[in-house]
């Protein structure tokens, strides 16, 4: 059970360091907890019983360790309505193509190191090509994503640089729409 850092603390706003390759066994049985953890955190009898907040993306840093990487967990349904589970625990990921294209979220962005509300759209890029180690798969990764999947990726990429959802809120006008973008 991880204890998740919030954004009272200050270390959540640090940049994260590189992990060292090839990855040490503590830090990969760490990534692989983190994708265990969000997949736990979805069960609502487990969440509700360890008083956990359900996720889908966990950030290093939002567990104490400042090092870049992170996991994702989530379901989702493909094209032909079948079920597919998106799950990664990349490891020094690095985003090597955005789109000018950008995507928001219609009901906002949420986080668990984040427990008050922030409204506003976090404007994103609808396209990403991230490059990584994925711990689950035990290789070097290239992920083509887009729109919701996009995301989380870059939601989670923001925290190895210390930045949160929130930050990039137009704080003048939260629910502004902005050219060249669509909400979801």
């Amino acid at each position: 059970m991880f204890k998740i850092v919030k954004d009272t603390d200050k270390k959540i706003f640090e940049k994260c360091e590189p992990v060292e390759m090839p990855l040490s066994d503590e830090l990969r049985k760490t990534a692989l907890e983190m994708v265990e953890y969000l997949k736990k955190s979805q069960d609502d009898e487990w969440a509700t019983k360890n008083n956990v907040r359900s996720g889908v993306g966990l950030a290093a840093p939002q567990i104490g360790l400042q090092k870049r990487m992170f996991a994702i967990y989530y379901e989702k349904y493909d094209e032909n309505d079948k079920p597919v589970v998106v799950q990664y625990s990349l490891v020094n990921p690095k985003i090597v193509m955005t789109s000018n294209r950008m995507v928001a979220l219609k009901a906002g962005e949420g986080c668990l190191s984040v427990d008050n509300d922030h409204c506003g759209y976090v404007y994103r890029h609808h396209k990403i090509i991230l490059k990584a180690f994925d711990v689950l798969q035990n290789k070097d990764i290239t992920i083509t994503a887009y729109g919701y999947d996009a995301i989380v990726l870059q939601h989670e990429y923001d925290h190895l640089d210390g930045i949160l959802y929130y930050e990039r809120i137009n704080k003048d006008n939260p629910q502004q729409e902005i050219p060249n973008s669509y909400l979801i």
